[in-house]
């Protein structure tokens, strides 16, 4: 019997020992698979923050040389001297604004009709515009151009910021699933005191839905901010240019040779970017979190 009872603490302790070997083996595991990939995808920009700061010439020898022997910081007020950065910055800024605010209003009103009201055929319309997100870009570019050019639009920023304000579809369905998992009593709480939809939409629902609207505002942005063939097709006037087109003239700066000066360009084109998602992070992971738990 003593010897029964000091073999089960025994066995329990090789048990719990064997357990707490594995989660720890597990967990260097996937720390380390973490570490790998994340290093992985940093590569890339560690590279251009890496070329930003070589000597003229420097990024393109071979073998490659990941961290110069001088850091070269004159790179970066050269690319103010080469381009009018900060007119294509302004012109980037005023576009991306337009597109977001554009895109946060007319998304929200067509997802909240499709997550509130009820009209016939309201499931088939939704359908299809789900359908046109398999419709790939260059399908629509050249019939697109047609139009706007018809319009006389071509040459404006209407072509670049007019799009967003009829509801882009990714960003409709996003924020319709997220409202369905809003409670529908509020609204019907809001409409006993005397509420339109127009209120429960404004004063209800949009506020509660802070981390879907966040997480669309900044695919907005980041889509408008990186965009190149946009600015490319209509925009006929370099001081229109957004900043994306506009640090494509750097590759003609010096025969193309000077890769330094187009990374410093690349790093300081990529610092809003970078700002705007940690400053939003929270946010983007709760608003995907939270989407599409119901509908």
């Amino acid at each position: 019997m003593a010897t029964l009872i000091k073999t089960i603490p025994s066995n329990r302790y090789r048990r719990s020992f064997r357990r707490i070997f594995q989660d720890s083996v597990r967990q260097f595991v996937i720390y380390t698979l973490l570490i790998v990939l994340g290093t992985a995808i940093l590569l890339p920009f560690i590279w251009t923050l890496s070329s930003s700061l070589k000597p003229y010439g420097a990024g393109i020898k071979f073998p490659p040389q990941f961290i110069p022997e001088t850091f070269v910081w004159e790179n970066y007020p050269k690319v103010f001297q080469t381009i009018p950065f900060l007119q294509f910055f302004r012109n980037s800024v005023f576009v991306s604004t337009v597109v977001l605010i554009g895109e946060l209003l007319s998304a929200s009103m067509v997802a909240y009709a499709f997550a509130r009201l009820r009209f016939p055929g309201r499931n088939i319309l939704f359908m299809v515009m789900l359908a046109t997100m398999m419709i790939p870009y260059p399908v629509t570019m050249v019939p697109t151009f047609i139009i706007f050019r018809l319009l006389g639009m071509y040459g404006t920023y209407l072509p670049l910021v007019l799009p967003p304000f009829f509801g882009p579809a990714f960003s409709i369905f996003m924020l319709r699933q997220f409202f369905l998992t809003i409670n529908p009593e509020l609204d019907e709480a809001a409409k006993i005191d005397g509420a339109n939809e127009f209120t429960i939409y404004w004063r209800i629902i949009l506020p509660l839905a802070k981390p879907a609207l966040a997480t669309i505002a900044i695919f907005s942005f980041m889509g408008s901010w990186n965009d190149f063939m946009g600015p490319l097709i209509y925009l006929n006037k370099s001081e229109m240019y957004t900043l994306a087109l506009g640090v494509n003239y750097l590759r003609n700066f010096r025969g193309g040779g000077d890769l330094s000066m187009q990374m410093a360009a690349s790093v300081m084109f990529m610092v809003p970017c970078i700002i705007l998602y940690f400053v939003a992070q929270r946010n983007i992971v709760q608003g995907i979190v939270t989407t599409g738990l119901k509908g």
